[in-house]
C-alpha cells in the first residue's frame, strides 16, 4: 500500500503537494491565529482592564470610617 501511495505522489506531484500541504497550512495558520490572541489578551485587554478597575477603585466614595467600641 505503501508503494502504491508513493507511485501515487510520483504521478501527480500537485495533489501529493495538497494532500501533504492544506493540513501543514492549516497547523501553521491555527498556530499564528492562537500566538495573535493570546497576545491581543495579554497585550489590550489586560491592560485595559486593570486600567478600569484601578479608575473604579480610586473613584469610589469613601464614607465615614465606622468606629465600634
Amino acid at each position: 500500500m505503501l508503494t502504491a501511495l508513493l507511485r501515487l505522489f510520483a504521478l501527480r506531484p500537485i495533489l501529493a503537494g495538497t494532500l501533504l500541504g492544506i493540513p501543514l497550512l492549516t497547523l501553521i495558520l491555527l498556530g499564528l491565529a492562537a500566538a495573535l490572541f493570546l497576545k491581543l489578551l495579554l497585550y489590550v485587554v489586560l491592560p485595559v482592564t486593570l486600567v478600569f478597575l484601578l479608575v473604579k477603585a480610586f473613584r469610589k466614595p469613601r464614607g465615614e470610617p465606622v468606629y465600634t467600641v
